[in-house]
């Protein structure tokens, strides 16, 4: 008798690979036939393992489910925003005080109290609205509501699973959504919805089957006025597919007819947290609405401020450093002119009254009066000085950004290639900020200058209106010369720096 290169007869090799149990293709026999039989005990009729079919049963009870869930998966197909599904736990687990506080604190709310309400009293008032909701999350409601969240999640995906597309399998001529006929639901190899079953089983493990269902069809009937399936269906459907999950019906089924044995639905249910990021959207909603409020008053103070000095609301009177250059630069993201309005609000009150009235009045108290306080003088003529250099210095600065000068001229070569070149993009941005740099120091330092000069003038002011002089002893003097009167003339160039000076400081605080 022959024998193999292991020096066993042929025999001996035949009997040894049929009663093995070292052989991993009659392991894998045992297991699946074991698997098989163990079906058969589990009181379910969805698959026959001799012919490798999923019987009729199985697309009944899918079939039942479909119809039961629908009116669900119609509600979940319409309204397919996820924050609104986190609105609804939320909103529905909130306490009569809290939907009145969260009532309060929506932008149309605050919106509408702005009008009757001081700012500063708006905004300590809407902190503790916001204080009173929060301080009623307790660990136990968050925890309450995240549950109720990923039940709902859970529910979500298991009436979105496309029974149809399965059923379909089992019954061609069937119509999606109808159920006024009892479908024809033949036999079919099971092979052809493994995938689809195997989707199914990894939704099925993720439901918690053994949860109360109540709160979130109370949830549901609350927010809709009726409940997405009926409770008493529901739950009937819940103890089908917890028996199905204990006794692991659908992962036999799919080892069946997979051959593998070893397969088995692996889910790791995840607890959704959602309480968290509604508090903080609510603080975010109501904050930017007060950002919006605090913004408006600004932007309306300012034009307010304008139109008191200018007349108008629109100031613009430099060539180069102004918002509608700033916008090739802000296109590209490389920054913009900063202070384009402040600057060009500085030179128009620089020419407009600096070289005007505050001139004439410099002219006439400055070089024709006689002063006791030497210094007084001495500093209200450096103020006035100051004011009247930054002028020439703003505009050589705005000229130098013009496209033939030397800045501009740098900023027009370089701005083509600032996209695609990291140099010329660095270069750019380092010259607007120095450029801005620049600005600002112009604005800061000349409004100094206008404090100075105006604290002074007050003081002068004072000293007009007594009945002799203390500090300018020849009024009576100057008001010959004076081409308008000098007390009012002095009132109005006050009036209009302590008006510019409320401009500058608003805009850039």
């Amino acid at each position: 008798m022959g024998k193999n290169s292991s020096g066993m007869s042929f025999f001996q090799s035949l009997f040894s690979s049929l009663f093995s149990g070292n052989d991993p293709e009659a392991l894998k026999k045992r297991q699946l036939k074991g698997i098989a039989k163990n079906l058969s005990h589990s009181g379910t009729k969805f698959y026959r393992a001799g012919s490798d079919q999923v019987l009729s049963a199985f697309g009944k009870f899918f079939y039942d489910v479909y119809k039961i869930i629908s009116p669900a998966q119609l509600l979940f197909q319409s309204q397919q925003n996820p924050n609104y599904y986190k609105n609804l736990a939320v909103d529905y687990s909130l306490t009569e005080s809290q939907k009145q506080q969260i009532e309060n604190l929506t932008e149309e709310s605050i919106m509408t109290l702005s009008k009757n309400m001081p700012f500063g009293e708006l905004k300590t008032k809407i902190n503790q609205e916001l204080e009173n909701f929060v301080s009623e999350f307790d660990a136990d409601k968050i925890n309450a509501i995240d549950g109720l969240y990923t039940k709902l999640l859970a529910f979500k995906a298991f009436c979105l699973y496309d029974f149809y597309f399965m059923l379909k399998k089992f019954d061609s001529t069937l119509r999606e959504g109808e159920f006024n006929r009892t479908p024809k639901l033949d036999p079919i190899e099971g092979a052809y919805i493994a995938d689809d079953l195997k989707d199914f089983t990894a939704i099925l493990y993720s439901l918690p089957l053994d949860e109360d269902w109540n709160d979130l069809m109370a949830m549901f009937k609350a927010a809709k006025g009726v409940e997405p399936v009926k409770p008493g269906h529901w739950n009937k459907i819940v103890q089908k597919l917890r028996q199905y999950r204990d006794s692991r019906v659908f992962d036999m089924m799919i080892q069946l007819i997979t051959k593998d044995p070893d397969y088995f639905t692996d889910v790791n249910a995840k607890q959704e947290h959602v309480v968290e990021s509604y508090i903080e959207s609510t603080k975010t909603q109501a904050a930017n609405t007060i950002r919006k409020l605090e913004s408006e008053q600004k932007n309306s103070k300012i034009d307010s401020l304008l139109v008191q000095i200018f007349n108008t609301s629109a100031v613009v009177i430099l060539k180069n450093y102004t918002e509608a250059a700033s916008e090739a630069f802000e296109k590209r993201n490389l920054g913009k002119y900063e202070y384009a309005k402040p600057l060009n609000y500085l030179k128009a009150f620089l020419l407009e009254y600096v070289k005007r009235d505050v001139r004439e009045y410099a002219d006439l108290v400055l070089i024709r009066g006689k002063w006791t306080v030497g210094q007084l003088s001495t500093d209200m003529s450096n103020y006035y000085h100051q004011m009247l250099e930054a002028s020439d210095e703003i505009t050589n600065f705005d000229d130098k950004l013009a496209e033939e000068a030397e800045i501009g001229s740098k900023i027009k070569t370089l701005l083509p290639r600032a996209e695609r070149d990291r140099e010329a993009n660095n270069i750019i941005k380092t010259t607007l900020k120095d450029t801005n740099s620049l600005a600002k120091e112009y604005i800061v330092n000349t409004t100094k200058a206008m404090i100075g000069f105006a604290k002074i003038l007050k003081t002068v002011i004072e000293d007009y209106q007594k009945p002799k002089g203390e500090i300018v002893m020849n009024w009576k003097e100057l008001d010959r010369f004076a081409e308008h009167p000098i007390n009012q003339l002095s009132v109005e160039v006050y009036k209009k720096m302590y008006l510019f000076v409320q401009l500058i400081q608003g805009i850039l605080q």
